[in-house]
């Protein structure tokens, strides 16, 4: 289980809802399990380095101003303790 529901045999191919549901979930698993991006891509169904840091970054920029997404996030990192 990654995100709420989802997992990573489940994610499509860019869907939008999806691609934010797997890039979250590589954000939490980078920073819950301090995976490196090759592993991640790897976990997340062969995807490429560049993908994850490219993920990371967009999510860690779009945190600073979407408060519902901080919510989120802040929820599914306790869940993950």
């Amino acid at each position: 289980l990654i995100t709420s529901g989802f997992t990573v045999r489940n994610f499509g191919k860019r869907r939008p809802d999806l691609v934010l549901a797997r890039q979250v979930s590589m954000y939490i698993c980078r920073r819950k399990l301090g995976l490196s991006y090759p592993e991640l891509g790897r976990a997340f169904g062969g995807k490429d380095h560049s993908t994850v840091i490219h993920a990371i970054k967009k999510i860690k920029k779009i945190l600073v101003s979407d408060k519902a997404l901080q919510q989120m996030v802040t929820e599914l990192e306790l869940k993950t303790q």
